[in-house]
């Protein structure tokens, strides 16, 4: 039995870094495996405990925080902390170099941002962040690459695990059929879904999204294009919903916007994942041009859906075998016509979902779980046998 302490952001909070350490803490400690865990939560300001696996908050800013974070996280066999720049204290978020300083059990730092340009300052900090590390993981052979080539990390600490994601729950069967009711009236053809989500900020491409989805005029029945998530938190705070009104403007200056659905609610993993599964198409217009590691192309993989993104790291690692089609950064005519292939030939469709089924595997939460679960078992391992 391992105990994990995790250093992170954690729900109530929305983002990337809650979401995916709430996941990656349930499946390590589900299906009878016996491994506990605990979650330092980092926060900007000091909050009232909601979620049991909360056992201590690193407010940033606060003086005793990172010896106080160390403290518990040295109370479990492995902490796993997970690194972003944005999320701690500090220039460049260089206030984890504290807690690590003073965490004596074997860490494993998980990278969510891998730049290829950047600051030096950026760069030493994660160095330093790699160096305190027993392990580092990274989501994509593009962010390694870029780790071993850019930086300077001892490369036998570098393994590659993948984002996880949910599988969509069963649907419930069909009812027999009854040959003596009714025939059921004649339903008008369903309209095609194009979805993107996540949360939103400028960056993300949506405004060209927009643009390319109104070159599809001329399909019958007309597509839907649906936006879903909420507006990103910090962008929230500093912007209020500029953004968002910005792309409803965009799309009515268009004539699409009865066509266009704004969805700003927050569904938890499974949910979304079902709206990932009604989805025809996932359009991923991110304007990144450095984006090694992206959660939500990962889920749209394993929803199965066909896949439209411009050529981020990632879309091009991932995306290589058929799974989706990958076009030039702010390319709207590409954008328009990859979406027209993908929405109007069935068997490239159903190709693009027959190569998503070969990757999910790999990818649901289970196994990245036991992925983590097996860097630990052999990190211990190895400090017991130094011991000796």
């Amino acid at each position: 039995m391992t105990s994990f302490g995790f250093l992170s952001t954690y729900p109530p909070t929305r983002c990337g870094l809650a979401t995916f350490s709430a996941a990656l803490l349930r499946h390590l400690t589900g299906q009878d495996s016996g491994d506990r865990a605990g979650v330092v939560r980092v926060v900007d300001a000091a909050q009232p405990a909601v979620y049991p696996d909360v056992v201590a908050q690193l407010v940033n800013g606060s003086p005793t925080g990172p010896a106080t974070a160390a403290a518990v996280l040295n109370r479990c066999d492995i902490a796993i902390v997970q690194h972003e720049y944005g999320i701690y204290g500090g220039r460049d978020g260089e206030d984890v170099l504290r807690v690590l300083a003073q965490t004596s059990k074997p860490v494993i730092v998980v990278l969510h941002t891998v730049l290829a340009a950047p600051t030096a300052h950026q760069r030493q900090v994660l160095e330093r962040v790699a160096d305190a590390a027993a392990a580092v993981v990274v989501m994509s052979q593009t962010a390694a690459d870029r780790l071993r080539e850019g930086y300077l990390v001892d490369a036998a600490k570098i393994s590659v695990i993948p984002h996880g994601a949910y599988s969509s729950r069963r649907m419930s069967p069909l009812a027999s059929h009854n040959p003596f009711a009714p025939p059921a009236p004649v339903a008008p053809p369903r309209r095609p879904v194009v979805l993107t989500w996540g949360l939103l900020g400028p960056g993300k491409g949506i405004e060209r999204g927009i643009e390319a989805f109104a070159g599809l005029g001329d399909l019958s029945p007309a597509p839907r294009y649906v936006i879903a998530g909420q507006t990103h938190p910090k962008v929230l705070a500093r912007e209020g919903e500029a953004y968002r009104d910005s792309l409803r403007a965009r799309a009515e200056e268009l004539g699409v916007s009865a066509d266009v659905e704004f969805d700003p609610e927050f569904r938890n993993p499974e949910v979304l994942m079902d709206l990932a599964r009604s989805a025809d198409a996932v359009l991923l217009p991110y304007d990144s041009t450095e984006q090694a590691t992206s959660g939500v192309l990962i889920e749209a993989v394993a929803a199965g859906r066909p896949i439209i993104a411009t050529r981020f790291p990632h879309a091009e690692e991932l995306l290589a075998d058929g799974a989706g089609l990958l076009v030039p950064h702010h390319d709207v005519p590409a954008m328009t016509e990859a979406l027209r292939r993908a929405l109007t030939r069935p068997a490239l469709a159903e190709s693009m979902a027959q190569a998503c089924a070969r990757l999910a595997p790999d990818l649901a939460w289970s196994s990245v779980a036991d992925a983590y679960r097996a860097l630990a078992e052999s990190l211990l391992e190895t400090r017991v046998t130094a011991a000796v």
